[in-house]
């Protein structure tokens, strides 16, 4: 026997790399998690090395070490992307390097409606919980912030594109404001914002996108909403906009515009200053920006709503006055109705 022992000596460390590929095959592809269904987050800008730790201390891998081997052997160290990820039992290596480089993590459907403004977005986001409100309100107030975007004002208020999003949990308001601003440039793509009636700037356009938004429900009605506006800038006449006064107290206004709001002075109330007011004062979409691009041309000077989402526009004061006692001094014409009643009309045209 004495004569083979040069076998065994082979053998052995032979047999030790066998089973040692077996245990990494074992921890790579047999060993799966089995605990309960868990959210495990990728933070924002967090190494691998931060990443591997919190894997292995929850059990949710068979081991770092093999874990980080893997990961460098295939290059994989920093190609894992932030968000929230739903962790399955059943759920081995190779998947959670699968499920966490995907990029399919968690994410909630977050609508923006046309027409509101940073304020009432942060609240949305902050329900859904995509994002902060504090931390939202903060950032797309942030001067030096927004112009690093290549926005020339002091808010980002006018470019936060309406639409449906899909986020991830928690998402940082920069990156947020980052992509509604993305696709608000893919939106407006094909619109010159310099070419307009009365020599507006482009950001001038936004800002009375933003009331016509705000001043009609009903979409046919904006371009001839935005040509009120223009003859009335082009005479030098106050805008006189609620909506414009109201955006101006904003976070004091309790659904309530009342005569000494009218009267009080801020930048947005557009009974007291002359032009436009500072900025948008709502994120409008692109048929807004569009009417203000191309408005109807008309003489009209002055419209009161109809208490329907439609209006009746007049040229004169005296008219206005008119339907103004008509529409909204006569009880009887404002009973019962709303804004509201405008969506079942246009629900029953576009069954």
């Amino acid at each position: 026997m004495t004569r083979y022992w040069w076998v065994f000596l082979l053998a052995a460390p032979l047999f030790a790399i066998l089973l040692a590929g077996v245990k990494v095959y074992y921890s790579i592809q047999i060993w799966e998690y089995q605990g309960p269904e868990v959210v495990f987050e990728v933070r924002p800008g967090e190494g691998f090395s931060s990443i591997n730790s919190r894997l292995a201390n929850q059990d949710l891998i068979s081991s770092a070490k093999l874990f980080y081997r893997y990961a460098q052997i295939n290059n994989l160290t920093t190609k894992f992307k932030a968000g929230q990820y739903q962790i399955t039992p059943g759920t081995n290596m190779i998947k959670m390097f699968d499920l966490l480089i995907s990029g399919k993590a968690i994410t909630v459907d977050v609508t923006i409606p046309e027409g509101k403004n940073l304020f009432e977005i942060a609240e949305i986001v902050s329900k859904t919980g995509a994002c902060s409100k504090e931390d939202f309100i903060k950032k797309a107030t942030d001067p030096t912030f927004v112009k690093s975007l290549g926005i020339n004002a002091e808010r980002i208020e006018g470019y936060l594109y309406p639409e449906t999003y899909k986020l991830n949990p928690n998402t940082p308001a920069e990156n947020l404001i980052k992509s509604m601003l993305s696709v608000f440039k893919n939106k407006t793509q094909g619109l010159n914002l310099d070419q307009n009636p009365i020599g507006l700037t482009p950001h001038q356009v936004i800002i009375l996108a933003s009331i016509v938004e705000k001043e009609t429900g009903a979409k046919s009605e904006r371009p001839k909403i935005a040509g009120v506006f223009i003859n009335r800038l082009k005479k030098k006449m106050r805008l006189q906009s609620d909506p414009t006064t109201i955006y101006g107290i904003w976070e004091e206004y309790n659904g309530n515009l009342r005569k000494k709001d009218l009267l009080e002075y801020t930048p947005y109330n557009t009974y007291k200053i002359a032009g436009l007011p500072k900025g948008p004062i709502s994120n409008p979409g692109r048929e807004s920006i569009k009417a203000v691009l191309e408005p109807e041309v008309h003489k009209y000077l002055y419209f009161v709503s109809q208490n329907d989402g439609t209006h009746i526009f007049s040229e004169t004061y005296s008219k206005h006055n008119e339907a103004v006692n008509t529409y909204q001094k006569n009880s009887r014409n404002r009973q019962g109705k709303s804004w509201r009643d405008l969506n079942k009309k246009s629900n029953e045209a576009n069954p």
